[in-house]
């Protein structure tokens, strides 16, 4: 199997370097790909099972990526066979008037994990690393103030028992198109275009940058970024799945210890 190794970003991290059309965790025929990722997602109800039975440890699946890197995708597709119950999702849209209001990170506080839970954020406080970056509505003083927030932010979910995976789907400005394409051309998927996504699309590179410099600067030990390449919807999925699965089994969970009280206990 592939190694993670070369996903993981460190310091001397250039995002060019990452093939968004790589399928190193790709084996065998699309059917059997298919058939793989059903196997892992039970494999994943089955730790998310101790992870909510140990009641005390917790994780944070980030997504980023491009519009149409696959954020929704990768939730339905990982979590098909986890219970709804150990598993929450929450969307960062453009911050709203209440929360423009208080400081950039005060919206990710209340959805954080609850204690033996799995929490998914689709797009997340690197939202406010990204954006007004490219957009000039921040100077670089601000940028690498945020950049320190946000690591204080994320070591003390770390030292208060939560697993933090970042992962940024990374794919080709040309798949780009061809989904953005897609949605324009089929009427059903009409709901999931919006006009800005071709305005973002116009600054590509501005946003190439902005995320390579945002991947080094907040990449650490106790959060590290992945980039997973995401041309291949089948792939990341599969490589997504896989780094769930590893960092649960990592974490040497644990089964409650029979209760003694329950010891020849019958129903009647």
């Amino acid at each position: 199997m592939a190694s993670f190794k070369k996903y993981r970003v460190g310091k001397s991290f250039h995002l060019a370097d990452i093939q968004p059309g790589a399928t190193p965790f790709s084996e065998g025929s699309r059917s059997e790909q298919i058939e793989l990722l059903d196997t892992l997602a039970l494999d994943l109800d089955k730790l998310q099972n101790l992870l909510h039975a140990e009641g005390s440890r917790k994780i944070l699946l980030v997504l980023q990526g491009m519009d149409t890197s696959g954020k929704d995708g990768t939730i339905r597709w990982v979590f098909s066979r986890t219970s709804p119950l150990g598993v929450r999702v929450a969307a960062f849209k453009a911050p709203s008037l209440e929360e423009k209001a208080r400081d950039f990170l005060w919206r990710c506080h209340a959805v954080v994990p609850r204690s033996g839970e799995i929490m998914v954020w689709n797009r997340s406080h690197y939202e406010d690393v990204l954006v007004p970056v490219v957009e000039g509505w921040i100077d670089k003083k601000e940028l690498e103030r945020r950049y320190a927030q946000i690591n204080d932010f994320e070591r003390l979910l770390s030292e208060t028992g939560t697993v933090v995976i970042k992962c940024m789907l990374h794919i080709s400005k040309e798949t780009q198109r061809e989904r953005l394409q897609d949605r324009i051309d089929t009427p059903g998927k009409h709901w999931k275009f919006d006009m800005s996504d071709l305005d973002a699309r116009k600054k590509w590179g501005d946003y190439q940058h902005a995320y390579e410099r945002l991947l080094v600067a907040t990449s650490t030990r106790h959060a590290p970024w992945y980039v997973i390449p995401s041309d291949s919807k089948t792939h990341r999925n599969l490589m997504i799945a896989r780094l769930l699965i590893r960092t649960l089994e990592d974490m040497k969970l644990k089964e409650r210890p029979d209760d003694p009280a329950l010891k020849g206990l019958i129903v009647e």
